[in-house]
Order: structure tokens, then sequence, then C-alpha cells
């Protein structure tokens, strides 16, 4: 019995030097709010420079998603905040009046910045607010996507300069001389830049307007009623048109399928 008790009382002294350690909790990093920054602001009209407009400054609502309800605002001269369940004591109304489509807000009137640029339902629909940073970046983009369509027209191909321009101005393409083409695929790379390269790099508009050349020279020719395409010299079948659907783009995607490459080489041998 004494050697058993002996063995408890070590067994305690174990414990007692024993170090419980507790998990650490990694706390997760906050979400980074939005900064306002104090500045003058000013606002501008979205529908033109009318020489006065007043903008609705009560009965207007945000939803708050954080407290999950509609809350209605209001602007006033006298209150610290627009939201009317924050006022304090009595409210005096003011209103909200661009002047030849601009309004101009200094930085010491908070509660109505706030208000334009966060809070107010005609943010992006009646009114923006003018950003310089923003506007400059989006111009960069642009003018970079502009250099980008320029430099692919002046090294693009006959053939799919000849297909893009033809989405463009259609059937007159073909009785364009070279530097015409050229000229007007350029002004229209810069004219839009964007839709031009996703023409370029659209392989189906070269088979569309290879359909239409060969239709233009009577290789093959297509019904009366659209439905339907057919060789030039025997009127033989080649491919029928499904319903709602474009005769050329309908043309070009038959033109990927096994018979059609064989048409295909076909008529680039007599296009040639």
């Amino acid at each position: 019995m004494a050697k058993k008790k002996e063995t408890n009382e070590e067994m305690e002294m174990v414990n007692d030097f024993v170090e419980v350690k507790t998990p650490k909790v990694v706390e997760q990093p906050k979400p980074k709010k939005d900064i306002w920054e104090m500045k003058d602001r000013r606002y501008i009209l979205k529908n033109g420079a009318a020489l006065s407009h007043t903008l609705k400054s009560s009965n207007i609502y945000y939803f708050d998603e954080e407290k999950g309800y509609e809350r209605e605002l209001k602007y006033t001269t006298n209150q610290k905040t627009p939201f009317v369940d924050e006022f304090k004591g009595e409210a005096r109304l003011a209103h909200i009046t661009f002047r030849d489509g601009v309004l101009y807000v200094p930085k010491n009137k908070q509660t109505l910045q706030k208000l334009l640029s966060l809070y107010h339902p005609g943010l992006g629909k009646k009114y923006a607010e003018h950003k310089p940073v923003a506007i400059a970046s989006n111009q960069v983009e642009l003018i970079e996507l502009e250099i980008e369509a320029l430099n692919a027209a002046q090294n693009l191909d006959i053939d799919i300069a000849e297909a893009v321009m033809r989405v463009e101005i259609g059937s007159r393409v073909s009785g364009m001389s070279s530097k015409e083409l050229k000229r007007d695929l350029l002004l229209y790379a810069k004219r839009n830049p964007a839709l031009f390269l996703e023409l370029v790099n659209d392989e189906n508009v070269v088979l569309r307007n290879f359909g239409i050349r060969a239709t233009e020279m009577n290789i093959i020719k297509l019904s009366s009623d659209q439905r339907t395409f057919m060789w030039g010299s025997n009127d033989r079948k080649l491919c029928t048109v499904p319903f709602d659907e474009h005769p050329y783009s309908a043309l070009a995607a038959w033109f990927k399928t096994d018979e059609g490459m064989e048409v295909y080489s076909n008529i680039e041998k007599r296009l040639n």
C-alpha cells in the first residue's frame, strides 16, 4: 500500500510540472475600409449642362447592407449626417442645386459630400463625381488600346484586312484599291480599337469573308430564301443554313467540317 501511495504522489508531482499549452488564437485580418479623403469635390450632371438643376434631397433611401434595411436620407445644413435615424434635434432642410451642369462642394461640407459620393440613389445615373485620376487612367488605357489596334492594322494580311472592313462597309470593300483599304482599315482601328481587335482575332470573320467573295464571283451561290448554299456551276447542294442563323456565319462554321474543308480548298484554288 505504501508503494502505491508513493507512486500516486510522484504522479501528482509530475502533473504539477506539466506545462499546459493553450492554443493560440490567430486573428484574421480585418477587411480594409475605403479611406475617405477630405478634399474639395466636383459633381457633374450626366444629361448635359442644364442652366439650373435641383437634385432630390429628401424622401430618398439608401440600403444599408450592414444593418440590413433601407435608411432614409435628407440633406440638411445643421446635421452631421445625412441619415435621418441619426439626426439630433430639429433638421433644417437644404437644396442640392447644379449650375450649368456642375456642383462644386468644398471640403468643409462633409455631410453633402458623403451624401453625393456614397449614398444618393442618383449617383451614376443622374450625376457623377469628377475624378481626374480615374479619368486619366481610363484615357491611358484607351490610348494604349488604340496603339495596339493601329499596330495590328499596319501589319495585317490583306485577306484579313478585307474581311474586317467587310464587316464595317459591306460589299463596297470589293471595289477598293489596296491603298484605300489600308487607309480605311487604319481609320477604323483608330475609331473603334476594341471592336477592331476583336474582329482581327475572330477566325470566323475571315471565313465569312471567304464565303462572300466566293458568292460574289459565282463560284457558289445562295438560294433566294437564304437557306441553301450550292455550287454556282451545277446547283449541287453544299450545305443548309440552320433556322434563325446568318447564312455566312453558318457557311463559316460548315467550312470547318470535313466536307466543308474539301470545298474550301476547292474554292481557294479558284479564287487564286
